[in-house]
């Protein structure tokens, strides 16, 4: 006999980020190259919003997120990492379209 399936929902403000661990070198603007090993200080992440619970007003599954990823709730599912956190934990959200945004595109 299987299993049920249970679909994830999430409640209230509370937001799930799919997370992109970095996993290759970057290259600083100078071209100075950055192992995947160095360890950056109170730096922010972009994440994917896979979920958002009904009281969620300014972020919808989809859109593209900044956040802190140090001190988040982390979960796993089907061996993919996600971050779970209320939506004022947010500091940014990319949009295709705005009127009070800061010019800059991903």
């Amino acid at each position: 006999m299987a299993e049920p399936k249970f679909e994830i929902q999430m409640l209230h403000d509370r937001v799930m980020i799919k997370v992109e661990r970095d996993t290759e070198e970057r290259r600083s603007t100078a071209g100075i190259v950055i192992p995947a090993t160095v360890k950056m200080a109170n730096r922010l992440a972009w994440g994917e919003v896979c979920g958002v619970g009904v009281n969620a007003r300014s972020v919808k599954v989809g859109d593209k997120v900044l956040f802190n990823p140090e001190e988040q709730y982390e979960v796993e599912v089907h061996g993919q990492l996600y971050l779970v956190m209320r939506e004022r934990d947010l500091h940014a959200v990319a949009t295709p379209q705005t009127d009070h945004g800061t010019g800059l595109y991903l």
